[in-house]
């Protein structure tokens, strides 16, 4: 088998693992392209490819974060990470730790722990590597990344909701969210959410955008009811998509254009929290990206004209 062979059959692997751990689509691609060229010109081949190239891909993704958690600490308003809608590596054994790794809950819950914590905790709580292979990988003993390991686990399982949802629960909370959306139906919308729902923009800046978070049934129930219908005046579309192998949707403008990626949270039968990203530098990788400020206008004028 060629090197590109042998490096083709591990991207999906290589992606997943670098995405996890830097939450940005764009670096984990840029992770795998340096993990290529670094591969393509060595002059040994490794005992294993897998090893090497995984080792590889990681170490480079953890210095990626350590200079994009200064730049992520200087970010305007919330940061949420790129939005993910396949995730191209799949394995049946580890399913479920998969799933739940690549959420925007899990993925910002990450975002809470160190570097070599995070990368040593997504190698072998989230894909199964032996110590000896994640010590290899961060320059640690076995001992020393069986505590990375711990500190990573206990943190995140602090920060963890109590009782999951299961995939029927959430697809038939989200088909009846996404219709009382489109209906503009604040009693609906609010019989769906906690009491305590949070909703969230990420816009850095760039984009129109929650002043700050909505919390609150009542008080997010309305909001959504009043606006999203407006949305519908200048041909915005909502369609329903996985997020983060979770219940989402993306808008997209009149001319097919994405507008931002929405995300939901659903926990003991109802919704606990709504993300928005909007920030057009998370949303290229989906495609064409809209002018929001554009529809934003249009919305505008589209509800004076109504009055």
């Amino acid at each position: 088998m060629s090197k590109v062979e042998e490096f083709e059959e591990l991207r999906s692997l290589l992606f997943s693992i670098a995405y996890r751990v830097l939450g940005s689509v764009s670096e984990a691609e840029d992770a795998v392209q340096e993990t290529w060229l670094r591969y393509d010109g060595s002059a040994t081949r490794p005992t294993s490819v897998r090893a090497f190239l995984s080792a590889t891909v990681t170490r480079i993704s953890i210095d990626v974060l350590r200079s994009a958690r200064v730049r992520r600490e200087a970010y305007v308003g919330a940061w949420f990470p790129e939005p993910l809608l396949d995730d191209p590596y799949q394995d049946p054994a580890r399913s479920a730790e998969l799933a739940d790794s690549v959420s925007m809950a899990a993925l910002l819950l990450l975002e809470r722990l160190s570097p070599l914590e995070r990368a040593a905790f997504v190698l072998r709580e989230v894909f199964g590597f032996g110590y000896d292979e994640v010590a290899a990988t961060v320059g640690r003993s076995e001992a020393a990344c069986r505590q990375l390991v711990v500190r990573a686990r206990r943190h995140m399982e602090a920060g963890r909701p109590r009782f999951e949802a299961v995939r029927t629960e959430q697809e038939e909370l989200s088909a009846r969210f996404f219709e009382a959306l489109r209906e503009g139906d604040v009693a609906g919308l609010q019989e769906l959410l906690a009491a305590d729902v949070t909703m969230v923009g990420d816009g850095g800046g760039k984009t129109p955008q929650l002043a700050r978070a909505i919390v609150g049934a009542g008080n997010v129930a309305r909001l959504l009811a009043a606006f999203f219908p407006r949305l519908a005046l200048v041909d915005v579309t909502c369609e329903p998509h996985e997020v983060n192998r979770q219940p989402g949707a993306i808008l997209r403008d009149r001319d097919g254009r994405v507008l931002q990626a929405l995300s939901l949270d659903v926990l003991d039968g109802r919704i606990q929290a709504i993300r928005l990203v909007l920030n057009p530098d998370k949303l290229g990788h989906l495609g064409p990206v809209a002018d929001a400020w554009a529809v934003h206008d249009e919305v505008r004028k589209a509800g004076r004209s109504r009055r």
